[in-house]
């Protein structure tokens, strides 16, 4: 097994390929728009990398996608700390009253959406006048990218709140929330041009046509079977299981060997020598991974927005246990999870921190919704370090390396596609080869064949991708009734070492349609253009 040597003053294996600090904001882009710029390929490069920038901060306030859909699931409760406010039971157990005042607990979210889209849209207007020097494939690839990036904002947005404002140019008119078939199609619109458009290389942060490929296939799953449809706009399930056939044949991607050496701190421990760590990370934009969003520690209070500011919220609850390091204690594991996978599955400890099992003597006095189990493959890091004295100090690793703060500093990139989706969604789709797909999934994991039914595949799903904010939208995509069923619980908890009931109604989730509530800022700029989602009045 290859061992990487991780020292506390180099850990440049896990920080390449993040975006730098030189990353363009919205405001200079929109002040340029009108005046000199889009007008060359220079522009045109800077432009895009303004838009990578806008996705980048999607999830650096509010309740950050990756978390909330794993608040959502049936893998996880809010949790927290015990003394904070009942933000993130709100969203467990749909239901504003847990919280009565956070009507506009998804605000900032809403706005970084539209941020982000905006520069897309602005990019995507101006295409025309920029001069490309007869670069087709390269003014392709730029759209392609700019197209992606806009459909992804929205298929974020769409599957949270349903219905939205399209906005497909730069605009800063009242527009009414649209129907949600309206949206898919601009979304399946936008996907299918970047993956008939996009670049076929594969270069690390860059978005290519297999990755719209493979996004197109995830968006047409969830609206087909949400809405119960035949096809997503035109695109039927031939084009996207054909697709996904192409991005496996294309043979750009496939399995890393040991399921935990796609995450951090499943793959790492103290060094040797004491000091620093050790690790069999396969490291940023690894073989599996078809896109990412970028983060590094170069984050600060001056405006720079490129690390991870979400992760830490998923963290062991202000404590650091090496190589865990400490966070806010959101997104306590169900026992039931643990529980669940089979006996020899590698991906459970790779996945779950076992906190009696792995003997952590953690305490639980501020911790809210403990269950004995935290998330793993999204966990900051901690380790020792020399201070500037030489003595011994257990610290955050980001901070440790230069990070200005751990909360905004943390650089583990988000993997929003990995090769092991697009083979259970070619196996789901009905592939030809659906049984060879899903046992090589299954045998990465140390697990015999089984045969691949489409209950088969959705427990896979729910074992392979846990933490990485798919399975609520894998029960929602098949039914509301049967999400409000599988999530549903009335159980136990400790609530600052205290038993307490923690309960979540199937009827909430019944009213709310699994959708979250419209923040009321945005409602009341509107003038009322905007509607509150069932269930949240």
């Amino acid at each position: 097994m290859k061992i990487i040597k991780l020292y506390i003053i180099a850990l440049s294996a896990l920080l390449i390929g993040g975006c730098s600090e030189s990353f363009l904001d919205s405001e200079p882009i929109v002040e340029l728009t009108s005046a000199n710029f889009y007008k060359n390929k220079k522009d045109a490069e800077m432009a895009i990398v303004g838009c990578y920038d806008g996705i980048q901060v999607l999830y650096s306030s509010g309740v950050a996608f990756p978390v909330l859909s794993e608040v959502l699931s049936d893998n996880t409760f809010g949790a927290t700390g015990n003394g904070d406010n009942f933000s993130y039971q709100l969203f467990d157990e749909f239901d504003l009253q847990r919280s009565p005042s956070d009507v506009d607990v998804l605000n900032s979210n809403w706005e970084v959406y539209y941020k982000a889209i905006y520069r897309c849209n602005t990019l995507i207007e101006k295409m025309e006048q920029i001069d490309w020097e007869g670069d087709t494939a390269y003014m392709h690839s730029i759209e392609s990218q700019a197209r992606f990036m806009r459909a992804y904002a929205y298929f974020d947005m769409v599957r949270i709140w349903e219905k939205v404002p399209l906005v497909l140019v730069p605009t800063n008119e009242n527009i009414p929330q649209a129907n949600p078939d309206d949206i898919y199609k601009a979304i399946a619109e936008d996907l299918a041009f970047a993956a008939e458009n996009g670049a076929e290389t594969v270069e690390a942060g860059k978005i290519n046509k297999w990755a719209a490929k493979a996004l197109l296939a995830r968006v047409y799953l969830f609206y087909t079977g949400l809405y119960g449809k035949a096809d997503l706009a035109g695109v039927s399930k031939t084009d996207v299981l054909e697709g996904l056939e192409e991005v496996i044949a294309s043979e750009n991607y496939g399995l890393i060997d040991e399921f935990k050496n796609l995450w951090p701190a499943a793959s790492s421990k103290m060094a040797e020598s004491g000091i620093g760590l050790e690790t069999t990370y396969a490291g940023k934009d690894n073989m599996e991974t078809l896109f990412a969003i970028k983060y590094n520690i170069t984050s600060d209070y001056n405006g720079n927005t490129d690390g991870n500011h979400w992760m830490v919220m998923m963290g062991l609850r202000t404590q650091n246990f090496i190589p865990y390091g400490k966070g806010w204690g959101a997104c306590t594991v169900l026992p039931s999870l643990y529980e669940a996978y089979e006996a020899g599955d590698t991906r459970r400890d790779a996945s779950i921190i076992s906190i009696v099992g792995e003997g952590l003597e953690f305490d639980n006095a501020d911790q809210r919704e403990y269950t004995g189990y935290s998330n793993k493959k999204y966990t900051p890091l901690s380790a020792v370090f020399l201070d500037e004295n030489g003595n011994e100090v257990v610290r955050d690793v980001a901070e440790g390396n230069g990070a200005t703060n751990f909360m905004i500093g943390q650089f583990q990139d988000y993997v929003v596609i990995r090769y092991a989706d697009v083979l259970l969604m070619a196996a789901e789709l009905g592939s030809a080869n659906a049984q060879t797909y899903f046992d090589e999934v299954r045998a990465r994991a140390g697990l015999a064949s089984k045969t691949a039914t489409f209950q088969n595949i959705m427990n896979e799903r729910r074992f392979e991708f846990a933490f990485e904010g798919i399975r609520y939208w894998d029960l929602l995509r098949q039914g509301v009734e049967t999400a409000a069923n599988t999530i549903a619980i009335n159980t136990k908890v400790l609530n600052g070492g205290l038993e307490a009931n923690k309960v979540i109604s199937k009827q909430n989730i019944m009213d709310t349609r699994g959708f979250q509530i419209v923040p009321q800022t945005q409602i009341s700029r509107s003038g009322g253009l905007l509607k509150q989602n069932d269930g949240w009045n």
